[in-house]
Order: structure tokens, then sequence, then C-alpha cells
């Protein structure tokens, strides 16, 4: 992804404290405090510009989401999308997902999702997919004993990566699709990613895992 440098994103990102918390850190094992319920903790991993995650906040009013994205650029879209919704229930985090660790204690989120992430194709690549072992730990601290990763590709051999991964992990796996937008899996968001790439007919690969 080719990324258009905005100078002033950073600044316009500290203006909605509100929307993009400043020092996650600071909300460790404490989200719910910060929405002010006690409604489940949903992630996503890699929020792009926000799409999925609006949709997601609009349809399950119940449920408090958390977008991460590095990209300050990026995520000021984000940011522009959340506040367009009004939604109360989604925050953003401008951090990188390797710290995810820092942000989240220990079963405080019921679900991590990563949609289209870079695949890193190339083997010495290997750790910076979201779906390496050494993610996959970090999310299982943070993730309730029942928690859930759902994850979504274009990219088939990420997708064939992240099963042989996850199953090495020791993961279990329900509502696999090899073709999601011809199985019969309900309440599918789309990103910003799926919706072009299912526009030129490519295939969308999806799973849901358990530790």
């Amino acid at each position: 992804m080719r990324l258009r440098h905005k100078p002033w994103a950073r600044e316009e990102l500290s203006k909605r404290p509100a929307i993009v918390v400043q020092d996650p850190t600071t909300q460790k094992g404490n989200w719910n405090d910060l929405f002010n319920n006690d409604n489940p903790i949903y992630v996503e991993v890699g929020t792009g510009k926000g799409q999925f995650l609006t949709k997601m906040g609009m349809a399950h009013p119940g449920i408090n989401f958390i977008g991460v994205e590095r990209y300050e650029s990026v995520l000021l879209t984000a940011m522009e999308n959340v506040e367009q919704a009004g939604l109360m229930n989604v925050k953003l985090l401008s951090e990188d997902v390797g710290d995810i660790e820092e942000f989240f204690g220990e079963s405080e989120v019921e679900r991590v999702f990563i949609n289209f992430t870079d695949p890193w194709p190339k083997t010495r690549h290997a750790k910076r997919r979201l779906t390496h072992p050494y993610y996959l730990e970090k999310y299982r601290r943070m993730l309730t004993n029942n928690g859930e990763i759902h994850f979504k590709t274009d990219n088939q051999g990420l997708f064939e990566y992240s099963l042989h991964s996850m199953s090495s992990y020791g993961m279990a796996f329900k509502n696999v699709s090899l073709d999601l937008h011809k199985s019969n899996i309900e309440g599918n968001m789309m990103t910003e990613y799926e919706e072009k790439f299912s526009a030129k007919g490519d295939r969308i690969y999806r799973l849901e895992a358990t530790y």
C-alpha cells in the first residue's frame, strides 16, 4: 500500500482524545472504565481507514471496539469516519501492533480481528506476519479463555501459512471459508480492501480460531 503522507495528521489526531487515545498504556487493564460500561472488548489490529471498525461499531452498540493502526495518515481517515458516525463505542490507537501487550491486560479482550494484513511473502520476513507465533502469543495473553481471532485475507499463501501457524500453536478452528462471499457466514462486514478485491472476483479467505 502506498501511503500519502499527511504531515498534519499527528496534530489532528491529538485534537480528538475522545476517539484517539493518546497514551493507551494508562488504560491497560481498565478499558471498560474508559468506555464507562462492562461490555465486551473487541480489538482490530491494522485498522487502516476504519471502514470495518466503523460498520461494526454501528451494528453492535453493545460491544466496545478498539482499532490499532501505526500509520497516522491512515488513522486520520479512520478517526474522521468514527467521528462522523458519532460512535461512542469505538476508540483508536495510533500505535504499532508489536507493542500491543503494553496496552491490554491479561484476559481483557474477547475478540481480535486481523483483516487483510500485509502478507510479507518473503520467508525471511515471516516474523512480521500478524499470524506468526510471535503475535499469537501476544494475543493469547490479552484474550479471555474463550476469546477468538477472526482472520480475513485475499492472499492464499498467507491463509495457508496462518492455518499452519495457528494449528502448530495448538489453536482450534471454526467457520473456515475458502471463498467467503459464496459461503453462508452471516454478518460479514467488508473492509475497503475486501470491497476492492471481491469486486475483481478475487476469493476471500476467512477463519475463526480459539486457543
